[in-house]
């Protein structure tokens, strides 16, 4: 894989969860930040790489709550919506 198009570097996550995720949980989320949108949490924030993106993935799974979507933001893109 050439390293411009390699995902295994530090980017900017935006992952829709469903339902509300309780504020006490953000230390577990890397300093992600946690947001509400129409009932559902938001976690946006930096991830340094491809194993903590999935060590993420993993505590949500332990949590037993159901993953919306996960989106890799770009420079510029809106990290609310």
């Amino acid at each position: 894989m050439h390293p411009e198009n390699s995902f295994d570097d530090t980017g900017t996550y935006k992952i829709h969860v469903k339902g509300r995720l309780d504020l006490k949980w953000k230390e577990w989320f890397d300093g992600l930040e946690i947001k509400y949108t129409n009932g559902d949490t938001l976690l946006v924030g930096t991830v340094l790489d491809q194993a903590a993106l999935h060590g993420i993935l993993t505590e949500l799974n332990d949590l037993g709550l159901t993953i919306l979507s996960i989106t890799r933001l770009e420079g510029g893109q809106d990290k609310t919506r």
